[in-house]
């Protein structure tokens, strides 16, 4: 087809559409409607995935973590129970008698509605206070902004020291001051101020950024660890054996806890590459459920095209038999309404795409995920629309090139 031809078939949709405009909107708006269904879902479903990942990634896949078991239920006509709290002799003898390719860290929650003061400046009563060691920094990820970690020696004592998150920073400090070095309030205990920690933003809507990390002697003393359990994460040298060196950690904690052969451990095991594939799964369930939904609206949106193209292809018979008369081939016919169902269904592909993702993301904006454009999914909408359009339009384009002229000029 030559260019001048198929711009002259062009010019000629775009007037078509032009002047069945109530009917072409009402298609363009259903064909639309299907595309955002579909986009707006797997932009949502997609900036949650990357908000997940993108925390877990800072854990890396080289990190599984052992905490006490909390699931209860029945397995195998057994009655589940909660296990005992993994205490601090026991962490540290796990930490202890680790072997030497892994690192071990160990963290004990103190509160979560704990108010820190300085002077006349106090936070709101929900900050976290939570009990480490020297390790749990780079075993979690974490990256200091300012100051420095504890030492071992340090660690372990119950010398008032803190590590604070930034958001705490700028509720007790004025921007002029330096944080480090000094001090504040948890409670009636005063604390010093030698490090702070690299912001990380907000996951699941909760900051990551208000937290207070101190000795875990300290909250020992202030809180009490009594029916606390810890938390052990360890970090391999090579994450290509870190499911050899969990089953090796694995037995060494049965052997700490005191678990009988053939007993179910009394404390689980997660991985945090495994976690990421297990939202990935659930997320993938979503994203189906959206593509479904897409494609029934979309097979709607094409019945309706056809019925429109049906309808306009009996108002212009005059118009195809004059072209006929003037030497206008069944092939050039066919091909002036497949132009048409195709303008119209990208222009419902690009209504669907643009509503979609702004959805998409005023959900993640409420999510506070990041911003996301899924350029597969985008991709995926144009040939949708592409393919309910030229399926749709199809057969009205072939029932107009059928149209004999003499009989097309004499129907109306």
């Amino acid at each position: 087809m030559k260019k001048e031809l198929l711009i002259e078939m062009m010019r000629i949709a775009v007037r078509s559409i032009r002047s069945n405009l109530l009917r072409t909107s009402l298609t363009i708006a259903i064909i639309g409607l299907g595309i955002m269904a579909l986009i707006s879902m797997t932009t949502a479903t997609s900036s949650l995935e990357a908000n997940v990942t993108q925390q877990f990634s800072s854990l890396g896949t080289d990190v599984f973590t052992l905490r006490q078991r909390t699931e209860t239920g029945v397995n195998r006509g057994r009655r589940i129970k909660a296990s005992e709290p993994i205490t601090y002799d026991e962490a540290q003898r796990f930490a202890e008698e680790a072997a030497e390719e892994i690192t071990v860290s160990y963290s004990v929650f103190g509160t979560s509605q704990a108010t820190l003061t300085r002077g006349q400046d106090q936070t709101n009563p929900n900050i976290q206070i939570l009990g480490v060691e020297e390790n749990y920094l780079g075993v979690g990820g974490f990256n200091l902004a300012s100051g420095r970690n504890f030492t071992p020696k340090e660690a372990a004592s119950a010398q008032r020291l803190a590590l604070l998150g930034a958001d705490l920073v700028g509720e007790l400090f004025d921007p002029w001051e330096e944080p480090v070095g000094s001090e504040f309030s948890i409670g009636s205990q005063r604390y010093l101020v030698i490090g702070i920690l690299e912001a990380r933003g907000q996951s699941f809507g909760m900051s990551q950024d208000n937290q207070c990390y101190v000795p875990i002697p300290c909250i020992r003393q202030q809180f009490s660890d009594e029916n606390r359990s810890y938390s052990i994460s360890c970090k391999v040298e090579n994450p290509e054996n870190i499911s050899a060196q969990a089953e090796e950690a694995i037995g060494l904690m049965r052997v700490v806890r005191q678990d009988r052969p053939g007993e179910d451990l009394s404390f689980s095991v997660s991985m945090s590459n495994s976690l990421v594939d297990a939202l990935q799964e659930a997320t993938g369930g979503i994203t189906m459920a959206a593509t479904i939904i897409g494609i029934i609206t979309l097979f709607g949106a094409g019945i309706g095209l056809m019925n429109i193209m049906l309808v306009s292809v009996s108002e212009r018979t005059r118009e195809i038999g004059t072209r006929k008369a003037l030497g206008a081939t069944p092939n050039a016919i066919r091909s002036q309404f497949l132009i048409e169902v195709i303008i119209i269904g990208q222009l419902g592909g690009i209504v669907g795409i643009i509503f979609g993702l702004a959805t998409g993301n005023a959900i993640a904006y409420f999510m506070e995920t990041p911003f996301i454009l899924p350029l597969g999914w985008m991709i995926a909408g144009v040939v949708l629309s592409l393919i309910t359009s030229i399926a749709s339009g199809y057969y009205p384009a072939r029932q107009a090139a059928k149209l004999d002229p003499i009989v097309a000029l004499g129907r109306e």
